[in-house]
């Protein structure tokens, strides 16, 4: 007769619990299968069909586990008679179960746990949403994740409509505002700026086969953005379980200031860094003081070039911060400043396209003092087309050495 086999405790408790939870996962399938059964009138004949179907249906079994498996690991919390109060480290007895009903990617999720209140310290709480991870609000972490990933991404409403497609979770385009805000709140461009390391892999990469150092581009703009007001952000008054209706407020416009880095690697463009907030000049600069002195651009190993308008502010850091890079004023700015001399000169016309069109290949060819002296001999027709003109001189002439193509495409500069 052979011995016995010795099983431990634990083990058979193990055991025992793990058959019960897929008992009960078991019977959460079996009553979507009912769900199921009850839709499906008739079989689809295409797979078009069947995957529509199945997707309808899929966040009520997906959350139904979720709901038992979070049931069955929390079994203690949901137990819970007592419980120490965080504040006065009193012993609260726990009272009636309160039903919560949240949502997440698989789908909602409803769940019983017990309240706590402690009289002396005026405080209420649940225990259980805190070893759950849980936050504030109906949306749960997974889902604000996902969010915030899109609106990084794509704009709001763009992101509101795929992450409803994709996904089948409604997200309102103003929660996704609050929840980038939230998750943005305090980053520095640091945070979000490659390291010294990967910044010189990069450019490795980038010159890897070429016989002079890639371009570098840092460009620079500013620009001005319809924003809500604080007090719009805020809990407004009201009774509860009524409508609440759109405040009636209107956004006031802001200077959103930043920039972008990016490597010229042949006929590839790599992305290094992007960093637009709303912010004043001062903060500009001192953000891009931070990625100097961080080494975020490996100045020696690449050939800088700083591309912007003529706005004195951006120039006024690029000179102190980045005094050898070169510097160029992009063609979108001066072809516009072009276009408001034409209009004010010879109105909408073919001789005004024409005009600016041989002025743009002029610049092309490197024939700055040909433009600047064709200005100089333009006979205005009236104030508006006097002053145009004499902006667009002033501009060209202060900005002589930033607006020279020639050059810069033998340099393979943006």
């Amino acid at each position: 007769m052979g011995a016995a086999e010795v099983i431990a405790f634990e083990e058979v408790r193990a055991r025992k619990q793990w058959d019960t939870l897929r008992q009960q996962l078991h019977a959460r399938f079996d009553q979507w299968l009912d769900t199921l059964e009850q839709q499906w009138h008739e079989p689809p004949s295409t797979l078009m069909e069947v995957t529509a179907t199945v997707w309808n249906l899929r966040q009520q079994l997906t959350g139904g586990l979720t709901e038992t498996l979070v049931a069955h690991v929390h079994r203690g919390e949901h137990d819970r008679q007592q419980v120490r109060c965080p504040r006065c480290d009193g012993v609260l007895k726990a009272r009636e179960l309160v039903c919560r009903t949240v949502e997440t990617m698989v789908g909602p999720i409803q769940f019983e746990r017990p309240y706590f209140y402690c009289r002396s310290c005026r405080f209420g709480y649940y225990p259980c949403d805190d070893a759950l991870g849980m936050v504030a609000g109906c949306k749960q972490l997974d889902i604000q994740k996902a969010a915030a990933n899109l609106v990084t991404e794509v704009p709001y409403d763009t992101a509101q409509a795929l992450l409803r497609d994709l996904t089948g979770v409604p997200f309102g385009s103003e929660r996704m505002h609050t929840v980038a805000n939230h998750v943005a709140e305090g980053l520095t461009v640091l945070d979000v700026a490659p390291s010294r390391e990967e910044s010189m892999r990069r450019v490795a990469a980038g010159a890897a086969g070429q016989w002079r150092r890639p371009v570098l581009v840092l460009g620079i703009d500013g620009a001005y953005v319809p924003t809500r007001p604080d007090s719009a952000r805020e809990p407004q008054a009201g009774r509860r379980h009524t409508r609440a209706k759109r405040a009636r407020w209107r956004g006031q416009w802001r200077d959103a200031k930043g920039f972008r880095l990016y490597l010229l690697a042949g006929e590839r463009i790599v992305h290094g860094l992007s960093w637009h907030q709303v912010q004043n000049e001062e903060q500009l600069g001192e953000a891009l003081k931070q990625i100097k002195e961080a080494g975020v651009i490996p100045e020696a190993q690449v050939r800088l070039c700083v591309v912007c308008d003529g706005a004195e502010w951006i120039w006024k850091h690029v000179q102190a911060l980045f005094p050898q890079a070169r510097q160029v004023r992009d063609s979108y700015h001066c072809a516009q400043d072009l276009h408001r001399v034409a209009k004010a000169h010879d109105g909408a016309s073919v001789q005004a396209v024409e005009w600016v069109e041989a002025t743009m290949t002029r610049l092309s060819l490197g024939k700055v003092g040909l433009v600047l002296g064709g200005l100089k001999r333009m006979q205005a027709q009236s104030d508006e087309a006097e002053k145009a003109i004499a902006n667009c001189w002033n501009y060209r002439d202060e900005h002589r050495g930033r607006t020279n193509d020639r050059p810069l495409r033998r340099g393979s500069y943006p």
